[in-house]
């Protein structure tokens, strides 16, 4: 069996949007005929470009190859250019050919992903969300309203979901770390308070931050927060700086890996102190990688939770790791109809849980038509950040990287 074509389709989940403007979807297809699905999470580059990149990441290190050779394709695309390190962009489009790879294989030999991973560790995976307006929440009021959070939290409790993601300490700025304003800080301390009053002990809180505070602001954020005891506190400082200091400083977990890619860049975060990963199998170099990063965790102790911004099948592969590792903390659930839809609902959140599925390959059915009848037809990227910096006169209220328009 070789790759022999590749195909991308871009599609825009319609209204409300959640999982960011456009998913970036490949179907690769083997010279007997198989068909694998991937999903790309790169987003620094525009769709149209990202295209080209996907199409020579797979002309150049993949077309005509074994899909097998993981490992060996891995490689080459690491090493691309006299490079041999983590390049964003290239490490994206290879994540999501990557996973095309292994859901062709498991397809073609029967078996689904897991068991070519190691086997099955895990028969179900806890599942976590964001705190999205239930339809009685205004926008953008409902992203600074702790009352609205708390309600919209219960109603996910009442679902079966035991640990809940919020990030009220926006906006993310194009400036780097900044130190929080007073209102930033008492409106998240105002969030925790309410989500805790409102769940009780029935569920986890899961603080997000997106990389924004200066080491300094992330520690004086996270010591408000620490009597309200967050399972983690996300990615308190940008990708690039040196956590040590916080998670030295702050008693909360810190979680990080989103904008991570390869072992390289998570070993890093490991010998900082970071105690959750939160690897995108579509920017963090696939499935194997992502196998890998698991592994070294595992010798610090620490646990993994795969991010999920984005559309179901980078989802379906988040769920095939967690099922083969042992040290899986928990996976980023996003529901909307848009989502069950495109993979026919083959994945699924049941009490708060996610069965791991035992159909070959991925475990899912893409509605291929469905996805091609939602093109991408605006300009934005898939996630942004905004440009001006912070205000220190009032609540710095931001409705997120990729608001819906009106």
């Amino acid at each position: 069996m070789k790759l022999a074509d590749l195909d991308i389709i871009i599609t825009a989940p319609p209204a409300p949007g959640w999982g960011g403007r456009y998913w970036i979807l490949v179907k690769v297809t083997s010279d007997t005929g198989v068909v694998g699905w991937g999903e790309c999470y790169a987003s620094s580059v525009g769709p149209t470009a990202m295209t080209h990149v996907i199409k020579d990441v797979f002309e150049r290190h993949m077309a005509g190859e074994n899909p097998e050779n993981i490992e060996l394709m891995f490689r080459r695309v690491y090493s691309a250019g006299f490079t041999q390190r983590p390049d964003l962009t290239v490490m994206g489009a290879w994540s999501g050919l990557e996973m095309a790879c292994w859901d062709m294989v498991g397809k073609d030999r029967d078996r689904p992903v897991h068991a070519l991973l190691g086997g099955r560790m895990n028969e179900r995976i806890r599942a976590y969300t964001y705190l999205y307006p239930q339809p009685q929440h205004p926008l953008p009021a409902f992203w600074a309203d702790a009352e609205m959070a708390a309600e919209s939290a219960s109603a996910l409790v009442a679902q079966g979901y035991t640990a809940v993601k919020f990030d009220p300490a926006g906006p993310y700025t194009i400036r780097g770390g900044h130190m929080p304003s007073m209102h930033d800080i008492d409106t998240s301390v105002k969030f925790c308070t309410a989500i805790r009053a409102a769940v009780g002990n029935q569920a986890d809180l899961l603080f997000g931050t997106h990389g924004q505070f200066s080491t300094a602001g992330a520690i004086r954020m996270g010591q408000a927060l620490e009597p309200f005891s967050p399972l983690w506190y996300e990615e308190p400082t940008p990708p690039d700086a040196d956590m040590s200091e916080v998670t030295r400083a702050v008693r909360i977990p810190v979680a990080t890996g989103e904008r991570l890619t390869t072992k390289s860049e998570f070993a890093a975060a490991l010998r900082a102190g970071v105690q959750i990963l939160q690897p995108a199998l579509g920017r963090a170099g696939g499935i194997w990688e992502t196998k890998k990063i698991a592994i070294i965790a595992e010798t610090y102790n620490a646990q993994v939770a795969p991010h999920l911004y984005a559309g179901p099948v980078e989802w379906a592969a988040n769920i095939q790791l967690a099922a083969s590792i042992p040290n899986i903390l928990m996976a980023e659930t996003i529901e909307t109809p848009f989502h069950s839809a495109l993979i026919k609902n083959t994945l699924t959140v049941e009490d708060g849980y996610i069965p791991v599925p035992t159909v070959a390959g991925l475990g899912i059915d893409v509605d291929e038509d469905l996805a091609r009848a939602h093109p991408y037809e605006d300009d934005g990227l898939h996630l942004e950040m905004q440009s001006d910096p912070i205000g220190y006169h009032s609540v710095n209220n931001f409705a997120g990287g990729a608001p819906v328009k009106t």
